[in-house]
């Protein structure tokens, strides 16, 4: 089968459809540039692209990569609202990740994550977003002086570090969590509403000042919050919780509720918690800032780290009512959220551990759907059980219960050195009055980890504390360690699960096993990323499911499918998958220009062809696609434009030679001329730029495609 047919035959099988339905329905034989939709090119030969070889290597010897976003001709895209923008008692934050579109008539509400801060653009552009500048110099000159990083607990309530430390990490703060904005629809498209009543900002310090703006949590893990002698770090507030941080993926229910995934808390807050599930001390995480990275932004309030990394859920038409942390979802790096829920049913939430080596996880309720619009539905997520994936390379696998009763079976240190590489295997300390994690080097240290603890009862004290330390919980009984799951979607057509693993790397935390996730040609580090359909067999304990890999990241040339690193997806309302990617800014992956969105048509003459529709500014990635009901409208966040060279100053551009290969297999050379920085969304020369939200629509009004 040549390279074409199967690279077709994968995007069939990813859409859940085979080559004989591909032109069965009413849009068979006008293909997407018959209705208006001529899609974009990159900057790299794509095997739909319908040039020949000696077309390739004529049209594809110089390129230029721009900082704009880049639509197809016949659409537009305007922007609806951008980093320092006024909304409800405060302003529309940085980093801009997630969208969820709850439509009310001609209103509609738009929910926003507000994920991290680039400190390079976030400094450059505070002054003119807020009208006050901030002491990020003379700040950094004081760290410096002290190593770098601070504990705030331990400076003296005169020290002159201490206020600029303050100013800056609430600043900083004030920029996270999630956002709610009223959108009208108008002749020509959805605009901002100002000053709607649905207005809110719930930021990274909700209720450290007001009490009453404090988010609560649902599940065992509130009687952790609450004990009255923690082995570890106790923030004195119970079971309330200040703030909400590290927003980036997320999910709508089908009952009109947003769920809010916390991914990277880490950086901010401490990880490791013993075995009540209590956390470690603050100053296990300073504050630090050099002008290009800032950490321990919850060191400076004294931020619990136990409350972080869970799943948010709110409701956007209930401003007054506080967002809830499910802890039955469990507490991990979460980057994915997709929710079945059918009548008859229990609930059915699955989720993924963004980190090399991290899970797939499922909560399945107690109780029952009866009408999946019913918004008492959110009561199911807090009685339930969370289970992690275990997958096995005969294209089965079942679910693993995280519960105290789960015999202790981690994968062997041997799994990973018989595919030539040592990978240790990371489990919770043998010394339970210690926090976090211990590294098993060799199988003999497995064995006699699994003679001291039989089960994960033998580990925590609670099932509250096995929610809190899920990733490590999950090790220790022998979940798959899978390759950075990014996004999960349920397909409205059969009902199965897509997975976005962006890539598969490792570090001293963990691998994707290599048995799963491999290559076109067998490498074990796949930088590119798959795509993977999973058929869940069932919803009672352990039960199993069929998965398949339908798409794999990477050049044409090196065997994959001509994009890198798949991260959100979505289905517009006609069933057609959407993608956009998240690849790093330098290195070998700069092949594939700047992030893009992909339309992946599921009928019609293009169906199996995966098809260029936006291409990002510099520095940036798209994030959080959704649609309107009418199928007209695509949202989408930009985020961290200008992250790595900041504000593009005059016209500043560099080369790059790239080496390339056409569809024959015959390699050339490409120069290619790069935008250094970025000015979006403004274009102005040396203006910083600032995340912002999209919606794009066609200029004739209709359908998008």
């Amino acid at each position: 089968m040549s390279v074409q047919r199967l690279r077709r035959r994968q995007l069939l099988e990813l859409l859940g459809i085979g080559a004989v339905a591909a032109g069965g329905s009413a849009l068979a034989g006008q293909s997407a540039a018959q209705r208006g939709f001529v899609p974009l090119q990159p900057p790299l030969p794509l095997p739909d692209d319908k040039l020949s070889a000696t077309k390739q290597r004529q049209h594809y010897a110089r390129a230029v990569v721009e900082d704009r976003l880049v639509v197809p001709e016949g659409y537009r895209a305007e922007l609806l609202a951008v980093w320092g923008d006024p909304l409800a008692d405060g302003r529309f934050g940085f980093n801009n990740d997630y969208l969820a579109l709850l439509e009310l008539g001609n209103r509609a509400l738009l929910s926003v994550n507000f994920e991290y801060i680039s400190p390079i653009p976030w400094a450059a552009g505070f002054q003119e977003i807020s009208n006050r500048s901030l002491p990020l110099a003379q700040l950094r000159e004081g760290l410096a002086a002290r190593g770098g990083q601070v504990n705030l607990a331990e400076l003296a309530s005169g020290d002159p570090l201490r206020p600029l430390v303050l100013e800056v990490a609430e600043a900083a703060m004030a920029d996270l969590g999630i956002g709610v904005l009223e959108l009208e629809r108008t002749g020509n498209g959805w605009r901002r509403h100002q000053g709607s009543r649905f207005e809110r900002r719930i930021t990274g310090l909700s209720g450290w000042r007001q009490p009453a703006q404090a988010l609560r949590c649902s599940g065992p893990a509130a009687g952790v919050f609450r004990q009255p002698t923690p082995q570890g770090y106790s923030d004195g507030l119970g079971d309330r919780i200040v703030g909400t941080f590290a927003n980036c993926a997320g999910g709508t229910t089908p009952w009109g509720t947003v769920l809010s995934a916390e991914e990277n808390f880490q950086d901010q807050v401490s990880e490791a918690v013993f075995a009540d599930g209590s956390p470690a001390s603050p100053s296990e995480r300073p504050f630090r800032w050099d002008g290009k990275r800032v950490e321990g932004l919850g060191n400076p309030f004294g931020l619990a780290g136990h409350k972080y990394g869970w799943m948010v859920e709110f409701d956007p038409r209930h401003p007054d009512q506080p967002a809830v942390k499910h802890s039955w979802l469990g507490r991990f790096r979460h980057e994915a959220v997709a929710v079945r829920a059918r009548p008859g049913e229990p609930l059915v939430v699955y989720s993924g551990c963004d980190r090399h080596g991290g899970h797939l996880y499922r909560f399945v309720s107690n109780d029952v759907v009866a009408d999946p619009r019913d918004r008492a539905n959110s009561r199911l997520l807090e009685q339930g059980r969370l289970e992690a994936a275990h997958f096995d390379a005969d294209g089965t696998g079942h679910w693993i219960p995280l519960d105290p009763g789960t015999p202790v079976a981690p994968l062997t240190p041997s799994h990973f050195s018989s595919f030539g590489f040592e990978q240790s295997t990371l489990v919770p300390h043998s010394d339970r009055q210690r926090s976090g994690a211990e590294a098993l080097t060799n199988d003999a240290a497995v064995a006699a980890y699994r003679e001291r603890f039989a089960s994960l009862g033998d580990l925590y004290t609670s099932q509250g504390a096995i929610l809190i330390d899920a990733h490590l919980a999950a090790n220790a009984a022998g979940a798959t360690p899978a390759a950075r799951p990014e996004d999960t979607d349920i397909d409205p057509r059969n009902g199965d699960l897509l997975i976005a693993f962006t890539a598969a790397g490792r570090n001293s935390s963990g691998s994707s096993d290599p048995a799963i996730f491999r290559g076109p040609a067998g490498e074990v580090h796949w930088p590119h990323g798959w795509l993977m359909r999973i058929s869940d067999g069932g919803w009672t304990r352990g039960s199993r499911f069929h998965w398949r890999m339908v798409g794999t990241g990477g050049t044409p040339w090196q065997g994959g499918l001509g994009f890198s690193n798949p991260d959100n997806l979505a289905f517009d309302p006609a069933g057609n998958l959407w993608m956009v990617t998240d690849r790093s800014s330098s290195g070998d992956l700069e092949v594939f220009g700047n992030n893009s969105c992909w339309l992946l048509p599921r009928s019609g003459a293009q169906a199996g062809a995966a098809l260029c529709f936006a291409i990002g500014p510099m520095d940036c990635e798209l994030c959080g696609p959704c649609f309107d009901a009418a199928g007209q409208t695509l949202f989408l966040a930009v985020q961290h434009p200008g992250e790595t060279q900041g504000p593009r100053q005059g016209h500043a551009s560099a080369w790059q030679t790239h080496q390339l290969m056409d569809r024959e297999g015959q390699p050339f050379e490409q120069q290619r001329q790069v935008s250094l920085g970025s000015n979006w969304p403004s274009g102005v020369p040396g203006r910083p730029p600032r995340p912002g939200v999209v919606a794009i629509r066609r200029l004739d009004g209709g359908a998008l495609t």
